[in-house]
């Protein structure tokens, strides 16, 4: 009988995986086509998402565009310093979490309810052209939205307020209010992302085995039973990665939006630190503070994604990282 050594056994076990103890050598030779194929998206990645990090020392430094981006005085902290002490900072951070806590809220829920309800929908026409009409929200531009909002809802003559004039009611300042603009903004919102975000959960449902909906049958569930003993905890993972992903960007808001249904007569919550970025970067100049409001940004954004997957590991899900 013949007797395999310990790295004959290895070798044994690690073939059916596609593996040996052959060096990176032999692999670039013999698949060199596909690391030729791989330095395109690589060479992406490393011009447009890591090459630009090293613009963040501006945030460390009095950035003059007479003198350079590396002829500039070195400041340390001091940009922070100064952005930490303005008012327009913590009213910035403060709406910044507040319309992203309240996006979250509804905007997050409302694609996972939209879901649920188109899998129960048995007619097939009908599911795929209430899905496409859906779906169409999310191709429109915020410029585009912003327009159409202000012809509804515009207080002196949007047609929402027209009609309910011609009913004779009160014209109702949807926009020019600024608790009504908040209301209007996370209603806009989650019409314009509730469609497009169903996809990832209408595949996640569509993955679960039928067999587990013959069994509810079989004990007597309903529709309501099916849903909630069976969709939803087959589709949990889904839930929790997107929820991990979308709280780290509770810190940074949607310019676009802000900026396309913001107006002089509501300024209480159209304060954002996006929107604090544009003012002191494009318009007035000040590059160093600009950054370092965003690293600010992206520092607390990564804290809180690494806090959300800690968390979901430790209630037993299997987190991002």
């Amino acid at each position: 009988m013949k007797v395999e050594s310990a790295s004959q056994q290895n070798e044994t076990a690690l073939k059916p995986l596609g593996l040996n103890r052959r060096g990176m050598t032999y692999y670039l030779r013999r698949d060199w086509q596909l690391y030729a194929l791989l330095l395109i998206p690589l060479a992406f990645v490393l011009t447009f998402k890591y090459a630009p990090m090293s613009g963040l020392i501006l945030a460390f430094k009095n950035y003059k565009i007479a003198k350079g981006f590396w002829g500039s005085d070195w400041v340390g902290f001091q940009v922070f310093q100064e952005i930490f002490a303005k008012h327009d900072f913590g009213r910035a951070v403060r709406n910044t979490l507040l319309l992203n806590s309240l996006d979250l809220l509804f905007s997050f829920t409302m694609p996972i309810v939209l879901a649920l309800l188109l899998n129960e929908v048995r007619g097939v026409r009908f599911k795929r052209v209430n899905q496409t009409l859906l779906y169409l929200p999310h191709f429109l531009s915020w410029i585009i939205i912003g327009a159409i909002a202000y012809q509804l809802l515009s207080e002196s003559n949007g047609a929402i307020n027209n009609l309910i004039a011609m009913m004779g009611g009160d014209r109702i300042p949807f926009l020019q209010d600024d608790t009504n603009w908040l209301i209007s903004y996370l209603a806009i919102g989650v019409w314009q992302s509730m469609g497009w975000g169903t996809i990832i959960y209408l595949a996640s449902i569509s993955s679960i085995n039928p067999e587990m909906y013959e069994a509810a049958i079989v004990d007597g569930a309903g529709r309501w039973r099916k849903v909630w003993n069976v969709t939803l905890p087959s589709i949990r993972v889904t839930i929790v990665t997107l929820l991990i992903m979308n709280l780290g960007k509770v810190m940074e808001g949607s310019f676009e939006r802000v900026f396309a249904l913001q107006n002089k007569a509501t300024t209480e919550y159209t304060v954002t630190i996006p929107v604090l970025v544009y003012r002191w970067g494009i318009e007035s100049g000040n590059f160093s503070r600009a950054t370092a409001l965003g690293l600010f940004q992206a520092v607390i954004g990564l804290v809180l994604v690494l806090a959300a997957d800690r968390i979901a590991k430790k209630l037993g899900e299997d987190g991002i990282l």
